[in-house]
């Protein structure tokens, strides 16, 4: 009978000393963070909200901080502790989590959170989530903004960006004309050109964009500095004896060039005999023309246009030679060529000119 009894007692006594061990154990578990709200995306002005679920944590500060490189804290158990009305914190005991919730999300919001279970001065259990907020894309100052470029050089043009997601960098030229890259956009950061030529100057624009907003656009004007290139409609042109003419170049360089005109090596200068005007239709365009007044027989000949900057010269001959009958314009009169005051003013001349001869034959 006692034996019986004794049994119970040790029965007893090893579901106490299990009941005990059980305890102990539970109480010296550490604790752990279970869960926690993985990576978000979101647009300025949506909501974002955080979960986190810890296990064996009843004793210890749980924390909510900004973690980026000065930290902020957030909450502390269930009390918020910033004092920013778009922030709140919920805790479900349910479930041992801790909601914490940011409204009108601004781009400054964009981060590390950090999930904390602060265990001892040395020993933190701790989880992370980032938020990254869409932001439209902005063109940096340290882009490229204007180049001035020899002719045969290297160009390289740069362009960069920020906003989120990364936006990605596009180049075109102005109309939409064939870039040196032998296509009409190009994609990347940097655009080269390896040896630049006249016909590469003009306006690239540099497009960022993300699929945030409408993207950014930059302008970059590209100037290339290159020899004179001279081009002569008329290189050879007849007037009769004692009217004007007009002898013209077009001139093709930058910097822009001093622009002289020679007849038989001297250089010839505004006067009784001739008149220069030059006419810049571009930084890179001019016309020049020489008037040659009441031409007189040792005006006949080869004239010399000639353009010169750092990077070289050009030249190019107009020959002016007689003919019996006057030229218009300028013979009579007119600043251009074809119109209808131009045929009209030649028939009137010549009516009249008809006029007098007939009444002086008459005597």
């Amino acid at each position: 009978m006692w034996q019986a009894e004794l049994m119970k007692i040790n029965n007893l006594w090893h579901a106490l000393l299990l009941l005990m061990l059980v305890a102990c154990a539970q109480a010296q578990r550490t604790p752990t963070i279970s869960y926690i709200t993985q990576e978000q995306i979101k647009d300025i002005g949506g909501t974002v909200e955080f979960d986190c679920s810890v296990q064996y944590a009843k004793e210890y500060n749980v924390l909510f901080l900004k973690t980026d490189s000065d930290p902020v804290f957030l909450s502390t158990g269930s009390t918020l502790v910033i004092k920013d009305s778009r922030f709140s914190l919920r805790y479900d005991p349910n479930s041992s989590t801790y909601k914490l919730q940011i409204k009108d999300i601004q781009e400054t919001d964009a981060g590390t959170y950090t999930c904390q279970v602060v265990i001892s001065t040395v020993h933190k259990v701790s989880a992370n989530v980032k938020l990254s907020v869409r932001r439209p894309p902005v063109i940096s100052d340290n882009s490229t903004q204007s180049i001035v470029a020899s002719e045969g050089s290297e160009v390289q043009m740069e362009c960069y960006a920020s906003g989120y997601p990364t936006p990605t960098i596009t180049w075109r030229r102005e109309n939409n004309a064939i870039l040196p890259t032998d296509s009409a956009t190009y994609v990347g950061n940097i655009l080269r050109i390896k040896s630049v030529k006249k016909e590469d100057r003009g306006t690239y624009y540099c497009v960022a964009d993300n699929g945030v907003s409408k993207g950014d656009r930059r302008n970059i004007n590209v100037e290339v500095e290159f020899a004179p290139v001279i081009t002569v409609p008329r290189p050879r042109l007849g007037q009769a004896l004692q009217y004007d003419m007009d002898l013209e170049c077009h001139i093709e360089a930058y910097p822009p060039p001093a622009i002289v005109w020679t007849k038989d090596d001297i250089q010839l200068a505004n006067n009784q005999h001739y008149t220069i005007s030059h006419f810049a239709t571009a930084d890179e365009y001019t016309d020049s023309t020489l008037r040659v007044i009441t031409i007189e027989k040792r005006q006949y000949g080869d004239y010399v246009c000639k353009a010169t900057n750092r990077f070289g010269d050009a030249e190019a001959r107009v020959n002016l030679f007689e003919t019996i009958i006057p030229v218009c314009p300028p013979a009579c009169g007119q600043a251009y060529y074809g119109g209808a005051e131009h045929i009209a003013a030649s028939a009137s001349s010549l009516a009249l000119l008809g006029i007098v001869l007939a009444v002086l034959y008459s005597r």
